[in-house]
């Protein structure tokens, strides 16, 4: 599974979402519907699977670069991660990630939000990415910290 990774940091690695990965994405991360209503711009409804937020995307939107995150010293999915809005004439995005629960708390959001910053900048020639959260979700607003952002 790491040899399939785009990018890869000290704690996580990005690759493309698999097939695989989307019943797990689905259980763990659509279906909490107290996370996922906090970390979805839109209202939460329940869907089937088939009909999942995380599925392989296809064909590829040119605003959105969708990644599946992998835990590095075990190679499990650990969750998903995105760059969003991506606006390649005002040169921006969004940054978005969630974990899955057993993975939160180890550092890998952080590894994460750094990778995605190299990918914007480095391979999507970025200038501004920014992560937007609610007020009280320290533990995005840590990470972004964590990872530079003011």
């Amino acid at each position: 599974m790491s040899d399939s990774l785009s990018h890869r940091g000290e704690k996580a690695g990005l690759r493309a979402r698999l097939t695989a990965d989307v019943p797990v994405l689905h259980d763990e991360l659509h279906d909490d519907v107290f996370m996922r209503s906090r970390s979805s711009g839109h209202p939460w409804a329940p869907l089937p699977p088939d009909q999942s937020p995380f599925a392989v995307p296809t064909p590829a939107n040119p605003a959105t670069a969708e990644f599946s995150i992998v835990e590095l010293a075990t190679g499990d999915l650990a969750g998903v991660a995105s760059l969003w809005g991506i606006d390649q004439h005002n040169r921006n995005a969004n940054i978005g990630i969630t974990l899955r629960p057993a993975y939160r708390g180890r550092g890998i959001g952080t590894d994460t939000v750094r990778l995605l910053t190299d990918y914007g900048f480095t391979t999507r020639g970025l200038h501004r990415l920014q992560i937007g959260t609610l007020a009280d979700n320290r533990a995005m607003i840590h990470t972004a910290l964590a990872a530079g952002f003011t």
